[in-house]
């Protein structure tokens, strides 16, 4: 069967690897569409030291039931749109232990710790298979990376009191921004991308800011009557935007960390004392995150089109990575169809 592998920096190429066969306990998933990451892109370029080339990126699922294996509890049927939860956990570490299996010690991920999900065929235990009822499988594909926005919300409480600034309006991004909006709180999106910013104001945004030609104290001062933000969303990870965050919460707020920076940070760490501030890391999603990504989709009111940049084959996923390197910033999701 086909699959996509990245075998070094600036090389990916499509292979013939053996088609898996179904155990007991697993599902076999025929592949429709996997989504490229920030993380598989990294991965492309060289700059993922967690992962171990070659690999077969991809995380995004979308697909549907092929076979069922002995020993699956009843309710899984072939031909089920599904999406796939590409995490592990051990059940002993201190994570799992607080049922907080998300931030598993020793989590491996799709595309990171172990081969992903770019191939005609998966098979996976059970329960790592969430059913999506009437959502395609190419907006399947959706479902996870909004997820990982949708629990950065939770992680940061956010309520229909607070003023949320979500810095960054990629794609997990646009998720955090969609569930702030849910929860009944005002929502600053902030981007250098103007047709990022306009697609946040669809989603849920009251307002926008453009950090690149507008002055972001300034404007969320004007925003929130000088009080700053109640919770700071980072989905960026950079040293500039991480600042950004820490500067902007209000006194006693809530700054919730989704990126990862390429570098160290300097922070002037007075204000973590004045503010009293709360900083929290956000990791992956948990299942009531799916679950609630799938609701909203089932709601019918995201504009899926939009967050979707292409649709590719796998011959086609060098060039449409090659492209996406060349402009990241114009890019929500590339989608490879198998």
């Amino acid at each position: 069967m086909k699959a996509i592998q990245i075998t070094a920096p600036y090389r990916m190429e499509v292979s013939d690897i053996r088609k898996p066969e179904v155990k007991a306990g697993e599902v076999l998933l025929k592949i429709k569409y996997v989504g490229f990451c920030g993380s598989d892109l990294n991965t492309y370029l060289g700059k993922n030291p967690m992962v171990k080339l070659p690999i077969i990126p991809g995380h995004e699922v979308g697909a549907v039931i092929e076979t069922i294996g002995e020993g699956v509890p009843e309710g899984f049927k072939p031909g089920m749109n599904i999406t796939v939860n590409p995490y592990t956990s051990c059940g002993t570490c201190a994570s799992c232990r607080n049922v907080r299996v998300n931030a598993c010690a020793c989590n491996q991920t799709f595309s990171v710790q172990r081969h992903g999900a770019m191939t005609e065929y998966l098979a996976l235990p059970w329960q790592k298979v969430i059913q999506a009822g009437d959502i395609t499988p190419r907006d399947c594909a959706l479902i996870e990376p909004m997820s990982v926005g949708f629990h950065a919300v939770a992680r940061g409480e956010v309520t229909d009191m607070d003023t949320v600034m979500v810095i960054g309006c990629g794609m997990i991004g646009i998720g955090a921004i969609v569930r702030a909006a849910l929860r009944g709180a005002t929502v600053i999106a902030v981007d250098i991308d103007d047709r990022k910013l306009e697609l946040a104001k669809r989603v849920g945004a009251t307002y926008t800011i453009n950090s690149k030609s507008e002055n972001v104290q300034e404007q969320l001062a004007a925003y929130t009557a000088g009080y700053g933000a109640d919770v700071v969303i980072e989905a960026v990870g950079s040293p500039v935007t991480y600042i950004m965050a820490i500067d902007a919460v209000a006194f006693t707020g809530r700054v919730v960390c989704i990126g990862y920076a390429q570098s160290e940070v300097s922070f002037q760490t007075k204000y973590f004392v004045q503010k009293e501030m709360d900083i929290r890391g956000s990791r992956n999603a948990l299942p009531a995150d799916f679950r609630a990504v799938i609701h909203y989709l089932n709601r019918g009111t995201c504009p899926k089109e939009e967050l979707i940049s292409a649709v590719v084959t796998p011959e086609q996923a060098l060039e449409a990575m090659q492209a996406w390197a060349a402009e990241p910033g114009k890019v929500f999701r590339v989608l490879v169809e198998f």
